[in-house]
């Protein structure tokens, strides 16, 4: 498993590279998700270690971690765009790309499957229906990961035109602050349909929500050390309901990081 492993980025590295052109825009986007790639690829194998998973599915960890967005850069090659509502889901489209990999039958019927299944839905508002235990535990180390680092990537992007650098997606009513129940589902803890965006204040209210979402105590921390949600707050209407919606959400950070991740047994 280990020299799968380092063919795989050696491969990836050479995919990613393959997408350079001249162009800047383009290239933005690119070394945008090549360096996303190494930091999640990079979360995924500590959180798995934190797990006390065996050296294996470290590996396994790995690499999920390393093909979790392969699909995005043929998505941004023929789309110029990141949003999947206006192109392709990118997760579906990495599976693709996964299964043509000159090494993915070298791996084992199981590791394939999970491969592909926490792949799959690493993007989506909620996990699939599992086949087993160990499927789930991957797909939620992959969703962690990938997380963590989105907060950085999209860090920059919280203010003005920037937010939608990426996306392409006009909105329907700038003078709407938010769309309608978006502030509810917040308090509530709730997650929500990215095509359920319609403002800028969505889309940063979006990334509050997904602390509901996080499945470990290990990411929440980072996510508390990092001081990625108050700053994200500091961009959001100073409105009561979202100021509730804050505090209830500290409250749940605040136990989900004081709850120890057990060593998992599957």
């Amino acid at each position: 498993m280990k020299e799968l492993v380092k063919r795989a980025h050696i491969w990836m590295d050479e995919y990613m590279k393959s997408f350079y052109e001249k162009d800047e825009e383009v290239m933005l986007g690119i070394k945008t998700k090549e360096l996303h790639t190494g930091y999640v690829t990079s979360y995924a194998r500590e959180l798995a270690m934190h797990l006390e998973l065996s050296e294996h599915d470290v590996l396994l960890a790995e690499l999920v971690g390393l093909f979790h967005d392969v699909g995005r850069f043929r998505q941004w090659k023929l789309y110029r765009t990141f949003s999947d509502a206006l192109s392709e889901d990118h997760a579906n489209l990495g599976l693709k790309v996964i299964k043509e990999l000159p090494f993915f039958q070298e791996l084992s019927e199981e590791d394939r499957d999970i491969l592909l299944f926490a792949i799959g839905n690493h993007n989506k508002k909620d996990i699939a229906p599992a086949p087993t235990k160990k499927h789930l535990l991957f797909a939620r180390i992959i969703r962690d990961a990938d997380k963590l680092d989105i907060f950085r990537v999209l860090e920059p992007y919280l203010t003005g035109k920037k937010i939608q650098t990426f996306s392409k997606i006009k909105f329907e009513d700038e003078k709407m602050m938010f769309a309608p129940g978006f502030i509810d589902k917040f308090v509530r803890g709730e997650q929500v349909d990215y095509n359920e965006i319609r403002t800028n204040n969505d889309r940063i209210l979006v990334r509050l929500m997904w602390a509901y979402d996080i499945n470990f105590a290990w990411t929440m921390i980072r996510i508390r050390e990092k001081g990625y949600l108050p700053r994200v707050m500091e961009h959001l209407p100073q409105i009561d309901k979202v100021k509730k919606g804050y505090e209830l959400l500290n409250d749940y950070v605040e136990k989900k990081c004081s709850t120890p991740d057990l060593p998992l047994v599957y």
